[in-house]
């Protein structure tokens, strides 16, 4: 069960949760964060450090924001805007830096139409 960041952290970006985690395992887009599926080892090192509360397991994330679940993973699954290749599992964020794009879903959001 890996941890999932939500909405709260669209345009935020606090990074607090990145410093905690043990793994590198949390990547940053252009408008928010993500964690790694693949790469989380479900430790919640993260949870508390978000100012926000932004971050849940993705069993527990609150009622409205499920669609976060399957838009974290996609973050790491498909190709993103720009890139040719999905981001996969690296081995951690320090060996990517800043990914600098968003899924579909978070680069829309707050979009009027």
């Amino acid at each position: 069960m890996p941890y999932v960041i939500a909405d709260s952290c669209i345009d935020v970006m606090d990074r607090s949760c990145m410093d905690e985690c043990p793994v590198d395992c949390i990547y940053e887009g252009k408008r928010k964060l993500y964690i790694n599926p693949a790469e989380c080892i479900d430790c919640g090192a993260c949870e508390p450090a978000c100012p926000v509360t932004a971050i849940s397991l993705d069993t527990k994330v609150p009622g409205g924001k499920a669609e976060f679940v399957g838009d974290n993973a996609r973050f790491f699954e498909e190709p993103l805007p720009g890139r040719e290749e999905a981001i996969g599992a690296p081995g951690g964020a320090a060996v990517t830096g800043a990914i600098g794009v968003d899924t579909e879903l978070v680069a829309g959001f707050g979009d009027a139409g």
